[in-house]
């Protein structure tokens, strides 16, 4: 038997994961280390971040002011906080007590160099594996949770094997397994995604590593549901996963457009099509386009990896996914400015939502983004209601600070408490985040403070569009001719 095997069996008899560090305290490390503290208490977890602000608003008393609005959330950090799930900038400290680390940081796309616009920036995840390699002490699993192109482990597998320190005062070197463990949430069910998934994806090299992370998950998860791949498998389920959903998003909303055009309803389409057992249901609601923190970003990733290995077909395929997400978005507010006489300059608008989807604080890649940028720019005066998204987030997202005039005189946007109070005046609403409370609005006290005519456009078909048209406004709804 050589060293190697003595190695694995000393591996294999060590007691089970006793601690683990997330790197990164964001829309993933948080809810996914929370969930894993709450299913398994014998665990200590701790989330480490060097944005001392987060941190501290993860450890608040007011679980409202947790960093990260998910419905559930606050609930499963009251059970956990204090007992074995840790919020800290601590990050060295925890490193060097974890049996197992996880890797969630950002990875946004490129805005510069080699890439720009497409390949994802991996600057934080190096960073993070680097930190690992100089904190860690004895064997450290490394987990890769971020969204990360494919054969990245190989990078982070070469950091660590490269930065390890030599023997020394602190005992022997360390060493290290990379697993990819992609997630699989959608932003506003995360805790239920989490908490009842429909599968869980491990990929690696190291059986007793893969076994010890699938051990963590089974005290909650069917074994049937934890599939086990290469890493390079794994990275890349989780780009084509995106991929292939924003693709149906793109593809029912070019739907939608010819509906408007014909007069067919794409909402009776979407169901015609969806009982199809082939085809299925989901992902078939027309709508403003897709938004979020992964599906554009992972597209125009994979769309660069394609090139890279030159796949030039397959690239400009995935591409126009992006790009007809875009003119869905563009579409919206020119016909917008269409109906309201080919001009918005000095009009009140009404803006209904402004995250990205309903039940997240999330901004990341807003529909309602690219709209209000759009009508900003011809002059309109938004007024901008979302029960979750602060005025400080929209003025960034904007590039514009709360004013009822540009500073060049032209658009402006103020934030609005209510519907009705964004309405007063205004020659039109714009519902873009399909929020549960705009489903049900007073049309009649709405129609009453608008101007006539007065126009409702409705991005989600979500609205009831029988009332407002009772009270008096012109309807369009996305997908209905």
């Amino acid at each position: 038997m050589d060293l190697s095997d003595f190695s694995a069996l000393n591996r294999l008899s060590q007691p089970g994961i006793g601690t683990i560090c997330c790197i990164g305290a964001g829309y993933v490390g948080g809810p996914t280390m929370a969930v894993l503290a709450d299913r398994c208490p014998q665990i200590q977890v701790t989330v480490v971040d060097l944005n001392a602000d987060r941190i501290a608003a993860w450890n608040d008393p007011d679980l409202s002011k947790l960093p990260v609005y998910e419905p559930g959330l606050d609930a499963v950090v009251a059970r956990c906080r204090g007992r074995n799930l840790h919020f800290s900038t601590g990050v060295e400290v925890a490193i060097a007590a974890a049996d197992m680390v996880f890797l969630s940081v950002n990875t946004p796309t490129k805005t510069k160099g080699l890439g720009a616009g497409q390949a994802s920036d991996l600057r934080w995840i190096e960073a993070s594996a680097r930190q690992v390699a100089a904190c860690a002490r004895g064997h450290t699993i490394v987990v890769e949770k971020s969204t990360l192109p494919v054969r990245t482990a190989e990078a982070v597998q070469a950091i660590l094997g490269a930065s390890s320190p030599s023997t020394g005062s602190n005992g022997p070197a360390p060493t290290f397994s990379v697993l990819s463990n992609p997630e699989f949430l959608a932003e506003g069910t995360a805790i239920t995604d989490l908490e009842n998934p429909d599968r869980v994806l491990i990929g690696g090299e190291d059986p007793f590593a893969i076994e010890a992370l699938a051990g963590i998950y089974g005290h909650w998860v069917a074994p049937e549901q934890i599939l086990r791949t290469n890493l390079w498998s794994s990275e890349l389920s989780k780009l084509t996963a995106n991929a292939f959903l924003a693709q149906r998003i793109s593809s029912i909303n070019s739907i939608a457009a010819f509906c408007e055009a014909t007069g067919a309803d794409v909402r009776e389409v979407a169901k015609a099509i969806g009982t199809d057992s082939r085809i299925g249901s989901k992902f078939l609601q027309a709508g403003p386009g897709f938004g979020g923190s992964c599906f554009q970003k992972d597209i125009l990733n994979l769309v660069y990896l394609c090139r890279h290995y030159g796949l030039e077909e397959v690239a400009a395929y995935w591409e126009q996914v992006v790009a007809l997400n875009s003119w869905q978005q563009h579409r919206i507010a020119r016909l917008v400015v269409t109906k309201l006489f080919g001009t918005v300059t000095g009009k009140r608008l009404a803006v209904l939502g402004f995250a990205f989807k309903a039940d997240t604080n999330d901004t990341r890649e807003s529909p309602a983004i690219r709209i209000c940028r759009d009508l900003l720019e011809e002059g309109a005066h938004l007024a901008i209601v979302d029960p979750k998204v602060s005025e400080f987030q929209i003025a960034k997202d904007l590039a514009q600070v709360s004013s009822a005039q540009g500073s060049d005189g032209g658009g402006g946007w103020q934030l609005a408490t209510s519907a009705i109070e964004a309405s007063a005046g205004a020659d039109a609403v714009l519902l873009l985040t399909e929020w549960a409370e705009f489903g049900d609005l007073d049309w009649d006290g709405i129609g009453s403070v608008m101007r006539k005519p007065a126009w409702l456009f409705d991005a989600r078909a979500t609205a009831d569009a029988s009332a407002a048209r009772a009270a008096g406004l012109k309807v369009w709804r996305v997908g209905e001719g």
